[in-house]
């Protein structure tokens, strides 16, 4: 049975979850708008090209790399495990139907951190018969009808959240039609942190945008103590 990341790999913080969109930042730009978001309070860049033929997105993700550099915040690359390293990315994210998880960390080898999406209970369940310390974190959702990614899974709502994270293992990010507006519902049911994409990627002032969702994630965490003190 597989278990929580390795101890050579420090916790992902997983608060506050940019996944890019190259169309969506249109000209303001990724590498702009990742610095500018990360300014404002992301802690976690996925990068997300699926349109980008491979040598683009090592153009694109080493433009990224650079804006992260010296901030502490990783990046891992979305489904592409084999350009992490020329990149010079932290690690990858992969989805059901992408390369194999156990074959995607043999890639990467051990130091690199690997998260992998998950729909429902049953793909913890067969995640937790991978070997131990394969992956760092699952990705949940979609928790709410977005317009993103057209190949999303269906939104399962809170419900779907909750199961999932009652079977796992890893710390989960929730992910699909999520705003401030809904960040603290999300930390209230359990989740280590929220993924957006539309949220901040696009917006007229991104890191505007992420410091409101930041801010909503840290209320959300006060509030739970003031709930609970005696």
């Amino acid at each position: 049975m597989s278990s929580p990341s390795s101890p050579s790999r420090a916790p992902l913080d997983l608060s506050l979850y940019l996944v890019t969109d190259t169309v969506l930042c249109g000209e303001y730009g990724v590498a702009a708008t990742v610095a500018a978001a990360v300014r404002g309070g992301v802690t976690a860049v996925q990068l997300r090209d699926p349109h980008a033929v491979d040598d683009d997105l090592v153009t694109l993700g080493r433009s990224v790399a650079a804006a992260l550099y010296g901030t502490g915040v990783p990046l891992l690359v979305n489904d592409r495990v084999h350009l992490v390293e020329a990149i010079g990315a932290q690690g990858a994210h992969i989805g059901q139907s992408d390369l194999g998880v156990a074959e995607a960390r043999t890639i990467l080898g051990g130091d690199a951190y690997l998260g992998l999406s998950a729909q429902t209970v049953e793909h913890v369940a067969a995640a937790r018969r991978l070997a131990p310390h394969t992956i760092d974190y699952l990705s949940v959702g979609s928790i709410w009808p977005q317009t993103t990614k057209p190949d999303a899974a269906a939104p399962g709502g809170l419900g779907r959240l909750r199961a999932v994270l009652a079977a796992s293992p890893w710390p989960c990010v929730a992910i699909g039609g999520i705003g401030a507006d809904r960040t603290a519902l999300v930390r209230a049911a359990g989740a280590a942190g929220v993924a957006v994409v539309s949220a901040i990627c696009g917006r007229p002032a991104p890191e505007a945008a992420a410091r409101d969702i930041r801010s909503a994630w840290d209320r959300a965490a006060t509030i739970g103590r003031e709930k609970v003190r005696p």
